[in-house]
């Protein structure tokens, strides 16, 4: 179901799903009810309660919607990012980067344990040129996180990512670091490259980085085939 799992800090997980966790998401023609199921099945493997974890409703641009600690999860948000002081998140992906924040806040009497803040971003092409990252993590710390880590999940890599020379000026202009050419000396894009650069700006620590999708058949790669599903990258608190 995972193809990583790590306790990152007491009580606080950070997982991305793989192939056999099944597709996750709503938008790519599969049975709503079967993917309510997975996503339901995942919530209990995780052990996050009845509520599950909170997705959005992913468009590839850059704006970060915020979920309150104790929302119902009815409710899917138009955004590329969530932030919460507590709640279990979800981004999904098949070949986008997805990005898994967790920080710290005081807590509220002064006198208490630091209280976890987390975000997730979903930074394809179009995210990651409009710097839906550092939204998400100026975001976090508007509500105060400090500390804040990243875990960068799998996600194609520079290698395979072949784009028109044109596509990669216009990125690259925005993202240096995203520059790269492809193992077949082709224009390409290495936007894992790009998000640890844009993390390590806004000083943020990286402590993980996936492996290429496209690369690893236990992961859903939209490059490799189009009507594929869609894994996840999440963030939860034990309960």
């Amino acid at each position: 179901m995972f193809s990583w799992r790590a306790e990152v800090s007491p009580g606080v997980w950070v997982a991305f799903t793989n192939a056999a966790a099944g597709n996750l998401a709503l938008h790519v023609g599969d049975d709503p009810a079967e993917v309510r199921r997975r996503r339901q099945d995942l919530a209990a493997e995780a052990g996050v309660g009845p509520d599950g974890f909170s997705f959005m409703n992913q468009v590839h641009g850059n704006d970060v919607a915020e979920i309150p600690a104790d929302a119902g999860r009815g409710v899917a948000p138009t955004a590329d990012s969530l932030v919460s002081a507590g709640a279990p998140l979800a981004v999904m992906v098949a070949d986008c980067v997805p990005v898994v924040l967790v920080g710290e806040r005081a807590a509220e009497d002064g006198a208490g344990a630091p209280a976890p803040v987390f975000g997730v971003a979903h930074a394809g092409r179009p995210g990651t040129a409009a710097g839906v990252v550092p939204a998400a993590v100026d975001r976090m710390r508007a509500l105060g996180a400090g500390a804040i880590r990243a875990w960068i999940g799998p996600s194609v890599c520079g290698r395979c990512y072949e784009v028109p020379a044109e596509l990669r000026e216009e990125v690259a202009a925005a993202v240096p670091a995203t520059w790269t050419t492809t193992a077949q000396g082709t224009p390409g894009l290495d936007l894992p490259a790009g998000v640890r650069s844009q993390l390590e700006a806004a000083g943020v620590e990286v402590v993980y980085s996936g492996g290429c999708t496209l690369e690893d058949p236990e992961l859903f790669s939209y490059r490799r085939d189009a009507s594929t599903g869609r894994f996840a990258g999440l963030v939860w608190a034990a309960a």
